[in-house]
């Protein structure tokens, strides 16, 4: 099998693309010459506008419908992407959910929704992307700074959703290691997306920098694991925060 570092048309998938961060990634992989498939669940018009924006600067996007908590259409979206670009060089999992509520009070349909996108979904999508990428290719999942200090009362399932992701990365790095494939964890702390839109100026004041982080700066450090230079790092979870967790 060709190694992923030598080919010259790379191809990433996004799982989770159309807002947010996924788009900053998206637009970032695009910016250094991957062609991308970006993957969305409820807002076609915002995936269409990231795949349209990349085409505008030249680059190749595709957006593909596909539930996270749906193990079959996870994998259809590989199969996509693949038929349309060819094998994946690049996997980015950043689809995910947040439901806050302290443990008396959190219901067990967000309790059954967070562990289907955020465990079993990224398990799948890892899954199903390793089995179309080329030998050296690269994982990243988006995990949280909450894996490390769930910091707010009312967070505890999420944060136990993002702890298994950065158990998980670890274990799959030496699945997959005999490939030259490296799997690697982003742990983002408050940053400007429309997860947190309703509570920037709290979070801001509980980060040392005293500001939340912006979409293209966890972009910047997805396009270095994503890139040829990230290859003797695997298995590893790097916090961006702003110091929330020292």
């Amino acid at each position: 099998m060709t190694d992923a570092a030598s080919t010259p048309n790379r191809v990433a998938l996004v799982f989770g693309g159309s807002r947010g961060i996924g788009a900053a990634i998206a637009m970032r992989l695009a910016e250094d010459g991957f062609r991308v498939a970006l993957t969305y669940v409820s807002r076609p018009d915002k995936a269409e506008d990231v795949a349209a924006a990349i085409g505008a600067r030249g680059g190749k996007a595709l957006a593909i419908r596909a539930d996270s908590a749906d193990a079959v259409e996870i994998a259809a979206a590989v199969d996509r992407t693949v038929d349309r670009f060819g094998p994946l060089d690049v996997a980015v999992v950043n689809a995910g959910v947040l439901r806050l509520g302290t443990v008396d009070a959190v219901s067990i349909e967000d309790l059954d929704l967070m562990l289907a996108v955020n465990i079993r979904g990224v398990f799948c999508a890892i899954q199903s992307a390793a089995s179309r990428m080329r030998d050296g290719g690269r994982i990243v999942t988006i995990g949280s700074n909450t894996a490390v200090r769930t910091g707010t009362a009312g967070g505890s399932v999420y944060a136990m959703t993002k702890a298994a992701v950065a158990a998980l990365v670890k274990g799959v790095a030496l699945d997959l290691a005999p490939r030259g494939i490296t799997v690697n964890n982003i742990q983002p702390g408050p940053t400007e997306t429309d997860m947190t839109a309703d509570m920037l100026s709290r979070l801001a004041d509980m980060v040392p920098l005293k500001r939340v982080g912006r979409p293209d700066e966890i972009a910047a450090l997805a396009s270095y694991l994503a890139g040829r230079q990230s290859g003797y790092m695997t298995g590893s979870s790097l916090t961006i925060d702003g110091g929330y967790i020292l």
